[in-house]
């Protein structure tokens, strides 16, 4: 179990929320439980380390689609999970275009819950693996001078040495040597290694 194996449940009944709290503990998991958004919100540190979110939707205050566009704002990405007693098709429509991974009935399915939590703590786990990524990529580029990054712009862009040697008005061995540098810098293995990750970079942004 990691730090990020944690699950954060908000439910204004407290027999729900120890009751769910208890099942999702069952696959050695951290649950914590919350009486309502605004508590969830206050607790930043959870809140940042979640790997999962079981929302209540309709709560006094804050409810749960209000907090997930809220949550969007923050940029706070664990996957959401709907628990609702008085669900309808709009509020579900609503929940899984907000991003929602599921939305369940109460009385749910316990299994049920239980797969949705392991997913989506593997979807959060996934995220948090990209941004390492991202992060890494984006500190190599930051590395390069300015002439390497117009060097590695003609690369991506799939122009010949030749062609950046011209359009930069140098020399195609001051190309090669820029490339090798570019190359070192940013640990690609290979040309497609290298636009594979500066491309990736671009599409995440």
């Amino acid at each position: 179990m990691t730090e990020h194996d944690l699950v954060c449940v908000v439910d204004d009944d407290e027999m729900v929320r120890m009751s769910v709290c208890m099942l999702i503990e069952t696959l050695g998991v951290q649950a914590r439980s919350y009486a309502n958004c605004l508590q969830l919100m206050e607790d930043e540190s959870s809140l940042k380390l979640a790997g999962c979110l079981v929302l209540d939707v309709r709560m006094p205050g804050i409810s749960g689609l209000e907090m997930q566009e809220r949550l969007e704002s923050l940029r706070v990405d664990a996957p959401i999970i709907f628990i609702s007693g008085h669900g309808d098709v709009p509020m579900v429509v609503r929940a899984m275009r907000g991003g929602a991974l599921d939305f369940l009935q109460k009385p749910f399915d316990e299994q049920l819950l239980l797969d949705r939590v392991e997913q989506a703590i593997a979807i959060s786990a996934k995220r948090r693996r990209e941004r390492v990524k991202r992060a890494t990529v984006e500190a190599r580029l930051a590395t390069l001078t300015p002439r390497e990054k117009q060097v590695l712009e003609g690369i991506i862009a799939g122009r010949q040495n030749k062609v950046i040697a011209e359009n930069l008005g140098i020399s195609m061995k001051t190309v090669e040597q820029h490339r090798a540098r570019i190359m070192e810098k940013m640990h690609a293995a290979s040309l497609a290694e290298l636009v594979r990750h500066v491309t990736e970079l671009g599409r995440n942004e």
